[in-house]
């Protein structure tokens, strides 16, 4: 029996990319909808955090969940040396969090009205619909950002059969609700 072939592992680029320009990606980019999340960890310095359109279910069994994080952020230094963090699901009525954890590190966790700790130390948001907490289980630089897998350790679920609010999602530089379509 032979093996079948590998897929490459190395990001392999084209010799000319003179014909896709960032702002051309950028925008095409843009018209791909995405559910909405921030992500929360702890540092030596404080509760971090930021909002993250990239988030993916990777694996059932074992639980992984991704992320992608710029390396211009500055929440970049301590998502590396992060061992765990919390995944919040934004719900229609949390716009103002996706706004405040995409502004100045200095906002994101002033309003202690906002927020609280959970027993192993992560910042979680309260009304958030659904958050996971995850063990960073692997980093992986690529491109000009760091691709996040995490091993989810634990769910909170408080949406029962009816979610209580839609999901907060962005697609155009806005944020909206989805509408069921009829059948």
């Amino acid at each position: 029996m032979t093996d079948a072939p590998r897929p490459e592992t190395e990001l392999q680029v084209p010799d000319d990319l003179s014909g896709i320009t960032a702002e051309q990606y950028r925008a095409s980019m843009r018209h791909y909808p995405a559910g909405v999340t921030v992500v929360t960890l702890t540092s030596p310095q404080g509760p971090v955090g930021f909002t993250a359109t990239s988030f993916a279910s990777l694996s059932l069994d074992p639980p992984l969940v991704s992320f992608n994080i710029a390396h211009t952020s500055s929440s970049l230094s301590a998502m590396l040396d992060a061992e765990s963090l919390v995944i919040h699901f934004l719900g229609e009525h949390q716009q103002h969090l996706a706004h405040r954890f995409s502004r100045t590190t200095e906002e994101r966790f002033t309003d202690r009205a906002l927020w609280t700790t959970l027993d192993t130390g992560e910042p979680i948001l309260h009304g958030t619909p659904i958050w996971l907490r995850a063990t960073v289980h692997q980093q992986i630089p690529i491109g000009d950002h760091t691709f996040v897998v995490g091993l989810v350790t634990r769910v909170h679920d408080n949406t029962d059969e009816k979610p209580a609010a839609a999901p907060l999602l962005y697609y155009n530089g806005r944020y909206y609700r989805p509408t069921a379509l009829s059948d």
